[in-house]
């Protein structure tokens, strides 16, 4: 059957349901840029930052101000940037940026999770709807007659906008699953390669201090 078709049989459920999956897309689309253009070199940028800041610091703070697409080379250069700040003072800035960038890591898992929660529920309204058509249609002694069409169109109803809903709902929540474990991913590179830095950085200004 063409997609049109089911499309209109669904009911008006259909359309909500259709502004959530175009909604959905977008988001997913966007998700996705964002997450090609942050995983693929991060690991690789940072890990050579820290070791050479380990030698020369003001040049590894160089070459991370070339990258600061990164979420995790902003946080180090918000700390990294200020002038001679104690260990608590570079703490608390690493702190302070990284729960900045953390809503910009898990942006829209609030509406990915709306539609995961309200698309079934359009689809059951569809259902309940498809079933009140069909019931409304249904006479007594008419089994079989000039009814039928009514009664099959709500049965068909009934169906489509509940496999709908259920479709966009498992899709959403399929995407919206793996970016809630990139973010968890990243958080806690950020933790752990914050760590090292926070060390280092500590190091060399006890150093400077002798």
């Amino acid at each position: 059957m063409p997609l049109a078709n089911l499309f209109s049989l669904g009911g008006v459920v259909m359309w909500p349901l259709l502004g959530f999956s175009l909604l959905g897309v977008a988001l997913i689309l966007e998700r996705l840029r964002f997450w090609w253009q942050v995983l693929p070199n991060q690991d690789q940028v940072v890990r050579e930052f820290l070791a050479a800041y380990k030698r020369n610091p003001l040049a590894a703070l160089t070459k991370l101000q070339k990258h600061e697409n990164l979420p995790i080379a902003r946080i180090f250069l918000a700390a990294l940037e200020l002038e001679n700040p104690h260990p608590e003072e570079f703490r608390l800035a690493l702190e302070t940026a990284a729960q900045a960038e953390l809503p910009l890591l898990k942006r829209f898992n609030t509406v990915f999770e709306t539609i995961i929660s309200v698309a079934p529920l359009l689809g059951l309204l569809g259902t309940i709807l498809g079933l009140i058509a069909s019931f409304a249609a249904l006479k007594i002694g008419d089994v079989g007659g000039s009814k039928t069409t009514d009664v099959t169109a709500g049965i068909s109803e009934a169906l489509i906008s509940t496999a709908a809903g259920l479709v966009v709902a498992m899709i959403t929540l399929l995407f919206a699953n793996s970016f809630r474990g990139l973010y968890q991913r990243q958080r806690a590179l950020i933790q752990e390669y914050g760590g090292q830095l926070e060390l280092l950085y500590r190091r060399h200004y006890e150093q400077s201090r002798i």
